[in-house]
């Protein structure tokens, strides 16, 4: 994918912020490390489940409001079946996501391959916001988000729309029922 320019971490979340129609994530990792949801995925993975996770009500909160707002927000988890450990932390979130407003969609990684959509779409994840800017995630081997960069250039987003299309053709919707 096309290099764009590098955003700080208060950049990132203010660029996932302004949008004024859509936002749309595909996801591809197996694994996020995230300093913040530590504490939360290993009480997951001891088999806790908290009525509330307070680490991510901001973003649920703002996804609300932007919902009210008439803007859509959508995510395309790309999955290996069967899900890895934090793969299946992410489903048990749904169940705060989908009510917020974000609708989420499911992909079996084997899936993604056939319909053409990996490895063409590559190991990064992004959010395309609007259809006209592309906010490009970075990860290592581990998970650990190493940098974000914003990418502009009409032909890489227009690529993203297809991939992202391509995506949800293909995707199942979340249940709040999912087992996890």
């Amino acid at each position: 994918m096309s290099h764009g320019r590098t955003l700080t971490a208060a950049e990132f979340g203010q660029e996932i912020q302004r949008f004024e129609h859509t936002a749309f994530r595909l996801e591809l990792q197996a694994q996020y490390l995230e300093p913040e949801e530590e504490g939360i995925f290993s009480a997951f993975l001891r088999g806790e489940t908290p009525d509330a996770v307070p680490v991510y009500q901001a973003w649920y909160d703002q996804v609300a409001e932007h919902v009210r707002a008439g803007r859509r927000i959508e995510r395309v988890r790309v999955q290996q079946d069967p899900p890895t450990p934090y793969q299946r932390f992410e489903r048990y979130l749904d169940r705060w996501n989908v009510p917020a407003g974000e609708v989420m969609r499911y992909l079996n990684w084997q899936r993604a391959h056939d319909i053409g959509l990996l490895p063409a779409a590559g190991d990064t994840d992004w959010w395309l916001l609007d259809s006209e800017r592309l906010v490009v995630m970075h990860f290592d081997d581990e998970g650990h988000r190493i940098h974000n960069e914003l990418v502009t250039d009409p032909e890489v987003v227009a690529q993203a729309c297809t991939w992202r299309d391509l995506a949800v053709h293909h995707s199942v919707l979340a249940s709040q029922d999912a087992p996890v």
